[in-house]
């Protein structure tokens, strides 16, 4: 295998280029990347980075003299972007024209913010997924009395109401599930997030949806009104709704792929030297489990590095268990596995009206998932047991 294409720049794509130096891998490495920027963390984006605590220089996954000693063929900017591919011919089109070959391919393309039709490209509208996002979203919170409308109660949306809260900013979430966080991780852990941004002043409108937003004048505040025909007035929106993973430009390649990602075996090749891996993997997740896509950094991280070795021979298996976290405030919310809020699920130590406790969720007759709040030591007393799929029962006594 003479050339490895890597299309992707962010913590997939790196670690899979450190997993193949790591592996001996002596042949051409390109890194292709549509940002100009280094690589880049995303989680400080919505927190450190947009509060303004960390420089720039802080958010890069890797310093520039890292990436040399990597001794990449590093191609980055919106004339590097991948258009398309044809696994036939083992060939990447960029969107400068150029066609590259490659003996090896890893897919790393991640996913991009998911936007509202009626409300793309409207000035005062903003996504975050990227360093350029941040900084525009910044430049308005930090402008005295800023107002500001978050669309969506995950944790983006909840991520950004408490960075712009610190920053002093009034805030308001229109979320229409029942509670923040709900469609992930349920009602309980979605009634202590709701209590926290109560508790600093954000205003939650729950059940709502935005029928549509608009300025009376260029320049002006944005007028947002609800389903219910309640209005709100604000300096800017965002829009945290989640993320669509990049698959357009497999369109004619030959792979399969669906709006829900880019499916692969449990090696997460895709097809003979084609690997996947970040948040567009639509990976196997254990015996008699539906194949799963997770947006999580620990995730991108493991996969990049899996895919290496798979790429250079290895047939074993990825195998994790799944780690996500948020901070809001002072407050650390940390899940390891994958819950669902159809889970049974029980309080296993701290109290919910304290704001601090760690929950065990169960599904099937197994711990399916572990949900914290401010309690990483306990916490992570489960990890084995969701490694060996440890019965629910059984693991509520281990710890009863």
């Amino acid at each position: 295998m003479e050339r490895v294409v890597v299309v992707g720049a962010g913590l997939a794509g790196l670690r899979t280029c450190e997993g193949l130096r790591a592996r001996d891998y002596a042949g051409e490495i390109v890194l292709l990347g549509d940002e100009s920027h280094l690589p880049y963390d995303r989680p400080p984006l919505s927190k450190q980075f947009l509060a303004g605590e960390w420089p720039l220089d802080k958010v890069w996954l890797r310093q520039n003299d890292q990436l040399e000693a990597l001794a990449l063929d590093r191609r980055q900017g919106p004339d590097n972007r991948a258009m398309s591919l044809d696994v036939e011919a083992r060939s990447v089109t960029l969107a400068s024209g150029e066609h590259l070959s490659f003996d090896g391919l890893v897919i790393a393309t991640g996913a991009s913010a998911r936007t509202l039709p009626s409300l793309e490209a409207q000035p005062g509208v903003h996504l975050l997924r990227t360093i350029d996002d941040a900084v525009a979203l910044r430049t308005v919170l930090t402008t005295p009395g800023a107002r500001l409308l978050v669309i969506g109660g995950g944790f983006i949306g909840m991520e950004v109401a408490a960075t712009a809260r610190k920053l002093g900013a009034d805030v308001t979430v229109v979320e229409p599930l029942e509670f923040p966080l709900a469609r992930v991780l349920g009602p309980l852990v979605g009634q202590a997030c709701l209590r926290l941004h109560l508790d600093h002043g954000v205003r939650v409108l729950l059940g709502s949806e935005i029928d549509s937003v608009s300025r009376a004048v260029p320049g002006g505040a944005m007028a947002a009104v609800l389903t219910d025909g309640s209005a709100i007035d604000a300096d800017a929106v965002l829009v945290g709704i989640g993320a669509v993973p990049n698959v357009g430009w497999l369109e004619g390649s030959g792979l399969e792929f669906s709006p829900r990602g880019v499916p692969c075996d449990e090696t997460l090749q895709v097809a003979p030297g084609i690997v996947v891996a970040g948040d567009l993997a639509l990976w196997p997740f254990g015996p008699g489990r539906d194949a799963v896509r997770l947006e999580h950094r620990t995730n991108a991280a493991e996969q990049g590095d899996h895919a290496a070795g798979t790429l250079l021979g290895s047939r074993e298996p990825f195998v994790t268990v799944p780690y996500v976290w948020s901070d809001q405030y002072d407050v650390k919310i940390q899940v390891l596995g994958i819950p669902d809020p159809a889970d049974e699920v029980v309080v296993v130590d701290g109290r919910e009206e304290d704001g601090r406790f760690v929950a065990a969720f169960g599904r099937g007759g197994l711990l399916s998932a572990v949900v914290g709040i401010s309690m990483p030591r306990s916490l992570m007393r489960f990890r084995p047991m969701l490694a060996s799929a440890t019965p629910y029962t059984e693991a509520l006594a281990l710890l009863g």
